[in-house]
Parts: C-alpha cells; structure tokens; sequence
C-alpha cells in the first residue's frame, strides 16, 4: 500500500470518531498535509506531517505506517507520531463555563427585550 486517502487514515488513528467527521473536517479546511489545506480525497503517504485543528486545539502527526482499517488506541503509536506540543493539549482540558438560563413552564416563548437580555449575557461569555 503506497498511500491512504486522508479521512479513512484520520478515522483508522482515531483522530474523529466517524468517517464522516473525517471527510468532514478535511472538507472544511481544518486538516493540512504538509500545510497545504487537504480534501478528503487526498493521498498521503509514509512521513507526511499531518495538521488537523479540532475545536480550539491544532493537532499536529507525522505517518509511520499507513492503515485503512480502525484499530484499538493502543496500536495507534505504531502508525502514527504525536508531535502536539503540552501547551496544546491543554487546550483540550481546560473547563468551560456554564450558563445555567431557566424560564418558567408555559411562560411561552421570550419576548423581544429578553432576547436581547439574553443575547446580551451570552456575548459577554465569548469574550
């Protein structure tokens, strides 16, 4: 096997949970090969630095072997090095606030000044 399309080589390390959120995140300009953006479709092969931001974190692998079938996490650092700084994975543990907003059964739907209210309070969070 000389080269692996990039979203069922995601999907085989483990990176996403489903195929199609491989496809997915590779169609939306999240995964880079070499840091050229990559589509699903596209080939990679046996040392390709591999890019894919997930969420508020950019993941960073290198290809040892290549693979299309899933495998147990445990044999992925067989196919694939970790090259994610500490400070990145981090990203991924660090907690989020929650914003409890509760409204009265049957007090309908809100109002045009609690909306904006609302709004209003959910801005200032992703601040």
């Amino acid at each position: 096997m000389d080269s692996v399309r990039i979203d069922k080589y995601l999907w085989a390390i483990r990176v996403f949970k489903t195929r199609t959120e491989s496809a997915d995140a590779c169609n939306g300009n999240k995964v880079k090969i070499g840091g050229v953006n990559a589509k699903a479709s596209k080939a990679v092969k046996i040392g390709d630095v591999l890019e894919i931001r997930k969420g508020p974190v950019q993941l960073t692998y290198k290809i040892l072997q290549l693979t299309e079938n899933r495998m147990g996490a445990s044999l992925v650092p067989d196919f694939a090095m970790d090259l994610t700084p500490e400070s990145e994975k981090a990203k991924m543990h660090v907690p989020r606030e929650t914003v409890l907003v509760s409204r009265d059964k049957g007090s309908g739907r809100p109002t045009k000044k609690e909306r904006r209210t609302l709004d209003a309070l959910m801005d200032s969070f992703d601040d």
